[in-house]
């Protein structure tokens, strides 16, 4: 089991006790001048590394924490269908053409996440099918018109509407009241596929460094420097892919993506329920607060929420978890939970991804919203696709109006934490 504590991920995630050997890459020593510099480990950076270096762009990437430290390594491993939105949502607000083209483009991460995963042979424990799900009544109307309208008018058939006794029957569970079950797409296990991906971006000739924080970022002779305590690197192009770890060092970044905590637990295997997801399905809810939860290829449950809160002790995770699982299924009230672990994730006002050019050749990518893991990895590639000249789908992102956070530097926190609690208090409603 690999033992690294993460200074900013509590406890250890059961992906990190199960991934086997994770390889350590060096940190930085001494200044670099190469085409790309890349500031952030996870699936954005790394992909992007990886398209870079195939196509024999000099890439540097630089990562603050270990590969797999941020969400991309414990993530919930739902890939999902489309954006954030459902389409029909996203097609009020920006139109059927913008809408069906956000939606293809979703499609396209799809597919090229499995073709990555098989190209490098990264096992990345995917299994099929995921299922959304009404908590409250009264929705069925909603539900069985996202169905009917992905397969009409979007050319997805993959999804199918679940009565109340069909969602009970595919759960195990009589807590949600109808949903949709997708058979299109799946889940995978997070940090197999990051830990194969930064094996696959080294192999391709990039320059990973672990452990190397970036300090500041600044322009000088035509010229972007990113400062490290070990050295700068001189780019003609700055990738940022830090996701909800911007902290202090872009300032437009930091305006429009915020960190939220997000918070995992790991049951013991369990053999004794079979009525629990018995199609191996994921499971993502209607709650603001979205809970989600699936089962690992060993049998466990994995069951992810947020509350706000931000303990940093597993034990206290690991308790608020339980009780959250134990209101799903309370069958589970007694059962282990072996792993328990948490971190922050990037949401955006909107919960669509942020793409912008913050200063003149240094571009920003992030705020996935909790729908990152298809997303994350294809905006790494359309990025080096765009470095290369190439026209890409990131422009389809880089058009939505994203807007910052309000409350300014200082009470935007406050106010999001505000926010929060008023719609968790909704949830339970």
């Amino acid at each position: 089991m690999d033992s690294w504590q993460s200074p900013i991920a509590p406890g250890i995630s059961w992906y990190q006790a199960t991934v086997g050997e994770r390889p350590a890459y060096p940190a930085l020593d001494g200044s670099k001048s190469v085409d790309v510099a890349i500031i952030g480990g996870g699936y954005t950076g790394l992909q992007a590394a990886c398209n870079l270096a195939k196509a024999g762009v000099s890439v540097a990437l630089i990562e603050a924490n270990r590969f797999g430290d941020g969400a991309s390594g414990r993530n919930g491993g739902q890939m999902g269908t489309g954006q954030r939105w459902w389409p029909e949502d996203l097609e009020k607000e920006i139109g059927y053409e913008r809408s069906k083209a956000l939606f293809d483009m979703a499609e396209d991460a799809k597919r090229y996440l499995l073709d990555f995963a098989e190209t490098h042979g990264i096992d990345m424990d995917y299994m099929p099918g995921q299922m959304n799900v009404s908590h409250k009544p009264g929705h069925d109307r909603d539900y069985r018109a996202n169905a009917e309208i992905a397969a009409e008018r979007y050319g997805y058939p993959h999804i199918a509407f679940m009565d109340a006794q069909e969602a009970a029957e595919r759960l195990g569970t009589k807590d949600y009241y109808c949903g949709v079950r997708d058979t299109g797409t799946g889940h995978i296990h997070p940090l197999k596929l990051l830990v194969g991906l930064a094996r696959a971006a080294h192999a391709a000739g990039a320059h990973i460094h672990e452990m190397t924080k970036a300090t500041a970022i600044r322009q000088a002779g035509g010229k972007t420097l990113v400062d490290t305590p070990a050295g700068t690197l001189t780019a003609d192009r700055v990738l940022i892919a830090t996701n909800a770890y911007i902290g202090d060092l872009e300032p437009k970044t930091a305006a429009h993506i915020m960190p939220i905590g997000s918070f995992i637990a790991a049951t013991a295997p369990l053999d004794d329920f079979p009525h629990v997801i018995p199609g191996g399905e994921a499971v993502a809810d209607s709650r603001f607060v979205v809970r989600y939860f699936r089962k690992s290829k060993d049998n466990r449950l994995l069951f992810g929420g947020r509350e706000v809160y931000s303990s940093r002790d597993p034990r206290d995770t690991a308790n608020a978890i339980r009780k959250q699982i134990v209101d799903t299924y309370p069958a589970l009230r007694d059962v282990e939970i072996t792993h328990a672990w948490g971190g922050n994730v990037g949401i955006t006002m909107p919960r669509q991804p942020f793409v912008r050019e913050v200063m003149p050749g240094v571009t920003s990518i992030g705020g996935y919203s909790g729908h990152g893991v298809m997303l994350s990895n294809y905006c790494g590639k359309l990025y080096a696709d765009m470095v290369a000249g190439k026209a890409t789908d990131l422009d389809h992102l880089a058009s939505l109006k994203i807007p910052a956070f309000p409350g300014g530097r200082h009470m935007r926190t406050p106010l999001l934490f505000l926010a929060l609690t008023w719609f968790a208090l909704r949830d339970r409603l």
